[in-house]
């Protein structure tokens, strides 16, 4: 009875809160690869991605982002998220990159 109140409040103890990142989708943008990968929570999907891109000197940098977004199909979750990840291309082209950090969030 006690488990029944906990799930019912949200006190599950966070098993169920966030299911890891589901396989999606890549796309090439401006010498980037955009990666899709929406997280399943619950019935629904969050926006989700990364944006990688090889350097130079070898390396790989790579720029993840989460977005508040939720969809209730996987599909639009990852067509979300290769646009938003062309967006984020556009909008920091400059400085996406230009730090010495391997990777962060954007």
């Amino acid at each position: 009875m006690a488990s029944f109140f906990s799930k019912l409040f949200g006190f599950s103890g966070g098993s169920e809160k966030h299911a890891p990142p589901v396989a999606g989708k890549t796309e090439t943008y401006a010498d980037c690869l955009i990666r899709a990968t929406p997280m399943r929570e619950g019935a629904q999907y969050r926006l989700a991605g990364s944006i990688e891109k090889k350097m130079l000197d070898g390396t790989t940098k790579v720029r993840s982002f989460i977005r508040a977004d939720l969809f209730t199909s996987e599909q639009d979750a990852i067509d979300s998220a290769l646009r938003k990840g062309r967006q984020i291309i556009d909008e920091q082209r400059s400085n996406l990159f230009s730090d010495d950090s391997p990777s962060r969030s954007v």
